[in-house]
């Protein structure tokens, strides 16, 4: 009998060790990671967390819709283009932009407003039309040329250039800046006059064969030979590949400059390229000295196709803060009274174990605070009035994990196992419980961040965020350090301080010294 229980004894301090020793390493990969994180904030520069229109100010900028050939303003295409700026704002990583439709009938404009002082270039950016066109090129010659041949009139034509095309060519001067503003939306079955983008030439250009609207994808990529630099890489549908290779194979083989295909975006020829051979394989590239920044602009703005309107910009201004640094103050008041509260609540309750749950709470903060200064910097994130009241939120989520273990737990030990033995079986049965309890409140933040604009985008991207990181904190340190905790003396052997003493457990001790529980 006495080696049976030696073997058994032997077994459970064997089987002690090994859950002491795994939660020890879980605890420690999680400090290393929080130093890690930190070592690349600080290396980034990432000090400061990015706060939001509301709290820092920003830009804004009106665009007013212009009327252009073949073109209507609606309330519908203001409508598609406030969703597709919409789509360009986001897609460049700035969060708690506001983009919406102002005014009524034909005098519908639309308001960008985009937090810091970038807010200008971005509002630059966005408002383009990206109206993209392959064109043949029938004609090219000097920005300020004055006929199709050179400095004369002349009485033989290109094929494909008409006596009224001739004429405008003629009175385009693309040396005049006025002319190099773009945003032309032209239809893409007649013929065209252009300016290259920068002014060095012009063009009569044949009916667009191949539009942007074919396009299925756009990335900036670089000539890794060094070559060609920055540009951007086009895939076609199956129509546009089929398109692009008969464009092509048309070209090849004619005379300057009609074997050349011009790339025109919103009116402007980005580049024309000879073709020497026909392009089947469904995809081509947009060059024309781009640097890294231009190349990734115009592929985030062509991913989400052209805006219905061209739009004129109107005037910009700083915002202001609609809330300032006393709403700020008083969020930031209300999440540290939160915690002081949930302190108090834990020690009175929960006493020495109380600690772990004000330990806990220290770690998901510094996880949240890393998360926010890493996620400014990577994806320009910034925090709200709405966010801080998400995170906040959290707090009561992240706070409940811990009551649900600790309350499972302490059923353990009534139900007569040992404090050791009761954290691992509580931890067992809690867990299911806090993941499903957490799974609620991530399907609520992705309904919202979905389904929702504006600030309460804020408000469910920190609430889904925070409630992620309530799970890592709960599963890599609260319940590794309450095993450990489990096996010192002070809560083995149930001090009154511990949170287990039979008081604590709502246990009362009969005259004959044993135990039963209260009612």
């Amino acid at each position: 009998m006495s080696a049976i229980n030696n073997s058994q004894s032997s077994s459970s301090n064997s089987k002690g060790a090994k859950t002491s020793g795994k939660s020890a390493k879980s605890i420690a990969i999680l400090g290393v990671a929080l130093i890690a994180f930190s070592a690349i904030a600080v290396i980034q520069g990432a000090s400061k967390v990015k706060l939001g229109l509301d709290l820092r100010g920003g830009t804004s900028v009106t665009l007013t819709p212009r009327a252009t050939e073949g073109t209507k303003i609606t309330p519908e295409a203001i409508s598609q283009a406030v969703e597709i700026i919409r789509q360009r704002v986001n897609s460049l990583g700035v969060a708690e932009s506001e983009v919406a439709a102002q005014g009524s009938g034909t005098n519908r404009q639309i308001v960008i407003s985009v937090p810091g002082e970038t807010g200008e270039q971005i509002v630059e950016l966005v408002g383009q039309t990206a109206e993209l066109r392959f064109r043949q090129v029938l004609v090219e010659a000097a920005p300020n040329a004055l006929s199709v041949s050179g400095d004369t009139l002349t009485a033989t034509l290109p094929n494909g250039v008409t006596p009224e095309l001739s004429a405008k060519f003629a009175t385009l001067d693309c040396t005049n800046q006025a002319n190099l503003k773009g945003g032309s939306t032209e239809s893409p079955d007649v013929a065209v006059v252009s300016c290259d983008r920068g002014g060095t030439a012009k063009y009569i250009l044949a009916p667009a064969q191949v539009l942007g609207n074919m396009v299925s994808k756009a990335t900036a990529a670089i000539d890794q030979q060094g070559a060609a630099g920055w540009y951007v890489s086009l895939d076609f549908n199956g129509e546009g590949a089929t398109k692009f290779g008969a464009l092509t194979q048309a070209v090849t083989g004619l005379a300057a400059p009609q074997n050349q295909v011009a790339i025109v975006l919103d009116g402007l020829v980005v580049s024309a390229p000879r073709i020497n051979e026909a392009i089947t394989g469904g995809s081509a590239q947009i060059t024309g000295s781009f640097s890294q920044q231009d190349a990734s602009n115009l592929a985030n703005v062509l991913k989400y196709g052209a805006l219905p309107l061209a739009f004129d910009q109107g005037e910009v201004l700083q915002v202001s803060p609609t809330l300032g640094s006393d709403q700020l103050r008083a969020g930031l008041l209300a999440g540290l009274l939160g915690f002081l509260l949930i302190f108090i609540y834990s020690l009175m309750y929960y006493k020495a174990l109380g600690l772990v749950t004000i330990a806990s709470l220290l770690v998901a903060s510094a996880v949240a605070y890393l998360s926010f200064l890493l996620l400014g910097e990577w994806l320009g994130f910034t925090l709200t009035l709405a966010g801080i009241a998400g995170a906040i939120v959290a707090i009561g989520i992240t706070a409940d994990s811990f009551v649900v273990y600790f309350e499972r737990l302490r059923d353990e030990v009534r139900e007569g196992r040992s404090i050791r033995s009761a954290a691992e079986t509580g931890w067992v049965k809690a867990r299911h419980t806090i993941i499903v309890a957490d799974m609620v409140s991530l399907i609520a933040a992705a309904l919202l961040y979905f389904f929702a604009v504006g600030g309460v985008r804020g408000f469910a991207f920190t609430l889904g965020l925070t409630t992620l990181i309530d799970l890592v904190v709960v599963f890599a340190f609260t319940h590794p350090l309450v095993s450990l905790l489990s096996r010192t003396k002070f809560f083995a052997n149930g001090h009154k301080l511990s949170g287990f003493s039979p008081k604590s457990l709502g246990m009362k001790i009969k005259t004959d010294g044993s135990e039963n529980l209260k009612g």
